[in-house]
């Protein structure tokens, strides 16, 4: 268990916007950060940070919480896990003691499955360094591909002996369970028999973007005809190789600096090109690329720069992959290497400087690189030329942007030396076509008559309790000057009167005494208990220090969700940007006076009414006039009453 005084030095220590933007590509918006949305797939952002407030929500998947509860949805780490990858992030020491057994069983299976995948990097690298073997062949492998001991340091490479059940036997010693080494893919389980699944493979650990090891690639050095070359883990609950990006946790931070992303095909590539400076580099790990792959990019930078070996038969049928770039909207750029070169080999033999210099001066436009290959192949052939140009238009009908699309097009023209309108036509063929696929494959809407469909009712009274928890979170501690309209009899008439006096009171104050003089309670159970959390801590003696991130973190993860959709309820509109089109959005804290009065005297409103309404059904069963007379009376006397409040609502507002 982590003590308690380790959690709360993670919380004040940890910032929401410096962990998320480790994983999301963040933009200054007001007061506040933007970005798209890392659980949905999205072109618009919707997702919203608050750095003052320490807290996060994400308005298309309805997800929101502090720096642990991102984590924990974004990873899928347990409560702990966040808490100990927050205090690695940020140095701080852990003050944990031992699990028991018993908490050590509770471990659900993905947790398990993690634990055993870490434990197996851990070996892979004992062996690599300690054994003779792993010197001797492994170590030996890697610094023949020109690695550097703080670069196979740097990306936990290792080392699994030339033995059938090294590993697994090992694992099964230290008390992990052969069921999860199976799961993982680590150990290969057959009747009776288990072996280990990369017997005599150097060993490339792939991490998820928060550094948790998801699978691992091995890479076989005999020259045996049998086995693979390579070797990936299979596919398990942790490990999707087509939502993984290797070097995505060591290129994160890199590739929203430089804001463009290289991408290669192997895992020397990425490691070799980190060594020499080009850090904001990652690997499909020899799988095609795939749309969530791409996906994990759009969350960091909207530019990325495919990097080709020099062999024209593969660059040719890595295009397609181009094209799913496009179609996420982002801006594609295509580099190749001199013949008989790949980005592992071109980094070896070059500087840092000179690799740089040839990046920048060799990276091209997809359109143009696309172009020249193709004319290549199809040289004074009209017909291949024809080809080539709808290979082309299709390439950019997948771009979603409209004046993209037409500048690409208008490139297409100038390098093809065929007519625009030829190409708009072209361009028109393939949309109709897509249009019509799209049709068919989508059921047919039901037509539901409007009239038919049940208005969603509203219920008053929880939006008037949710707003005094969010009064008292946002505006607890200000202090404001309140216009109170008492109820006095005049004494000339005999009618009520309201009249007008101003006090001065601390916001949660005011709440406090009005709710408790008209004796209101709240009906919402979670509501209730959040009310009193909040009074009780404004009312202490340490309430200058009451802020609304350390009530969060107080919160279970399901409570601290439904906090941060009230706090950032405002925050939805800076997505929008009204600013940009003239239409001013009032803030809450501009009239904070005005908003708690109006909601006080709404719920008095809304007390009334739903007391009018049971003495109106009661009227309707009682049997003496006696009776109804009294109940008639009660209802004048609410009514009055409510139009009386109904008048001071109408002041306020």
């Amino acid at each position: 268990m982590i003590s308690k005084a380790t959690i709360d030095t993670v919380f004040e220590t940890a910032r929401v916007e410096e962990v998320i933007g480790d994983f999301v590509q963040l933009k200054r918006s007001g007061s506040n950060l933007k970005g798209l949305s890392p659980f949905t797939d999205e072109r618009t952002p919707s997702f919203m940070v608050s750095p003052v407030k320490q807290i996060w929500k994400d308005f298309s998947s309805g997800k929101g919480g502090n720096v642990v509860a991102f984590l924990m949805e974004h990873e899928h780490f347990t409560y702990p896990e966040a808490i100990k990858y927050l205090a690695k992030k940020y140095g701080i020491d852990i003050d944990e003691t031992e699990q028991s057994d018993e908490q050590k069983e509770l471990a659900n299976e993905r947790e398990s499955m993690y634990l055993v995948s870490e434990y197996a990097s851990k070996y892979f690298q004992e062996v690599l360094h300690e054994t003779e073997e792993g010197k001797a062949i492994g170590l030996s492998y890697f610094k023949e591909r020109g690695f550097t001991a703080e670069t196979i340091k740097k990306f936990d490479l290792g080392y699994s002996p030339e033995e059938w059940e090294a590993f697994t036997s090992r694992a099964l010693e230290e008390g992990y369970q052969l069921e999860y080494l199976e799961k993982t893919g680590l150990s290969i389980v057959k009747e009776d028999r288990k072996f280990d699944r990369f017997k005599g493979r150097v060993m490339f650990p792939i991490h998820s973007m928060s550094g948790r090891v998801l699978g691992f690639g091995g890479r076989i050095l005999s020259n045996t005809k049998k086995a693979a070359k390579y070797l990936n883990s299979p596919e398990s609950d942790i490990y999707h190789k087509s939502k993984v990006l290797y070097g995505i946790y060591y290129a994160k931070q890199a590739i929203a600096r430089e804001d463009n992303c290289y991408l290669v095909e192997g895992y020397t590539d990425v490691i070799q090109l980190h060594q020499s400076g080009i850090e904001n580099t990652v690997s499909s790990s020899g799988t095609a690329l795939t749309s969530e792959q791409i996906r994990l990019i759009n969350r960091l930078t909207k530019n990325i720069t495919v990097l080709f070996d020099g062999d024209a038969a593969g660059t040719r049928a890595s295009l397609r992959g181009i094209d799913l770039i496009l179609e996420q909207g982002m801006n594609v750029k295509v580099c190749t290497f001199p013949e008989g070169e790949d980005p592992d080999s071109f980094a070896r033999a070059n500087s840092e400087e000179d690799l740089k210099e040839y990046l920048e001066e060799n990276a091209r436009d997809f359109i143009s690189y696309k172009a020249s290959l193709l004319m290549e192949e199809a040289k004074n052939d009209p017909i291949k030329k024809a080809e080539l140009i709808r290979d082309m238009v299709n390439s950019i009908s997948k771009i979603p942007d409209n004046i993209q699309r037409e500048v690409y097009l208008q490139e297409c023209s100038r390098i093809m030396d065929i007519s625009e309108n030829v190409l708009y036509a072209s361009l028109a063929q393939i949309q109709k076509k897509d249009s019509k696929t799209s049709a068919k494959q989508q059921k047919p809407m039901e037509v539901v008559r409007e009239e038919s469909q049940p208005r969603a009712k509203v219920d008053h009274l929880y939006v008037l309790e949710r707003n005094i928890i969010k009064i008292l979170m946002l505006y607890g501690n200000k202090e404001e000057d309140f216009e109170d309209l008492l109820l006095k009899e005049n004494k000339e008439t005999g009618e009520l009167v309201l009249e007008p006096e101003t006090q001065h009171s601390k916001v949660f104050k005011k709440v406090f005494l009005d709710l408790q003089d008209d004796e209101i309670a709240f009906s919402n159970e979670e509501f209730k208990k959040l009310y009193n959390l909040l009074i009780s801590k404004l009312n202490s003696k340490e309430n200058e220090d009451f802020a609304v991130e350390n009530i969060i973190n107080e919160l279970e993860p399901e409570e601290a969700s439904r906090i941060t959709d009230i706090l950032m309820e405002e925050e939805q509109y800076e997505l929008h940007s009204w600013d940009r089109h003239d239409i001013p959005v009032k803030e809450k804290d501009q009239t904070v006076s005005q908003f708690v009065s109006q909601t006080i005297l709404n719920l008095r409103r809304h007390l009334i009414d739903c007391k009018l309404n049971d003495l109106l059904e009661n009227i309707r069963n009682v049997e003496t006039e006696e009776e109804k007379t009294d109940i008639k009376t009660e209802v004048m006397g609410f009514n009055k009453l409510r139009t009386l409040l109904s008048e001071r609502l109408g002041r306020v507002m």
